[in-house]
């Protein structure tokens, strides 16, 4: 369990979460609390509510929370809009980024910046102003400035698909970024890429959740705890070795665990 002081106060507070979809319950008692500059993976088997969490905490209309708040920041956001989430400073990766055709990638990306610029009270970049910022962006995901002209992710490979999640993450700056399987369908070329580029955006004032199956993204990022799931809970907490144990002796190791109090 997380037992150190920690001399800031959290980024965000998950406190014993339950939800439902169609009535069903996903999520079962869910706690998490993530302070500034960690880096928290969630592991688990297919179906186990690693994405499901993922999703409730950026306030996807699909769940309905049935016990339990989240805490962003000290405050209770249960009940604000996607949006308006996005904008205060959450931000989630998916593991399958969508295609908007008809829309530029630049305009797509100035875009949801000035938004998040205009809840912060900055000014708002003119195009000239963004490309700029964007050009030195580019470079921590390794990505020719060609892609911004392109629809978004329309024709795009999975690795660049989520080089510009990255990419959208680093002009962003959210206080807390999740990222939903982001080494999935990822070559070990590409996978460090994104790495790479995650490590260079992560601060002492950001906290990141990874979710992953696998120990191969902890390989190149390491977390400071790992939480695994099972049937809609957290089941258990360690740190970075706890990863490298579940690699070696796979999810049935962790089935006679109980959840964790």
């Amino acid at each position: 369990m997380q037992s150190k002081m920690k001399e800031s106060d959290p980024i965000l507070e998950v406190e014993n979460l339950s939800a439902s979809t169609d009535n069903l319950p996903i999520l079962k008692g869910v706690s998490l609390t993530v302070y500034p500059g960690e880096i928290h993976a969630i592991m688990g088997r297919n179906g186990c509510g690693k994405s499901t969490l993922s999703k409730i905490i950026a306030g996807h209309p699909s769940y309905n929370i049935t016990h339990g708040d989240i805490k962003f920041l000290g405050e209770n956001i249960n009940s604000l809009e996607p949006e308006e989430r996005a904008q205060s400073g959450i931000f989630l990766g998916f593991q399958y980024p969508i295609e908007i055709p008809g829309v530029s990638n630049l305009e797509f990306l100035r875009v949801s910046t000035n938004a998040r610029r205009k809840f912060l009270n900055k000014e708002e970049l003119d195009t000239f102003d963004f490309e700029e910022l964007v050009k030195e962006k580019l470079e921590l995901v390794k990505m020719d400035h060609a892609f911004l002209s392109r629809s978004v992710n329309q024709g795009f490979s999975g690795g660049e698909k989520k080089r510009n999640e990255i990419l959208q993450m680093a002009l962003l700056e959210p206080k807390i970024a999740i990222l939903d399987e982001t080494d999935s369908g990822l070559d070990i070329d590409a996978l460090r890429i994104v790495a790479s580029g995650i490590k260079k955006i992560s601060n002492a004032q950001t906290g990141i959740i990874l979710i992953t199956h696998y120990q191969r993204l902890l390989d190149e990022i390491k977390p400071n705890y790992v939480h695994v799931m099972s049937d809609g809970q957290i089941i258990k907490t360690g740190e970075s070795d706890l990863a490298l144990e579940l690699e070696k002796k796979g999810y049935e190791w962790t089935d006679n665990f109980i959840k964790e109090t």
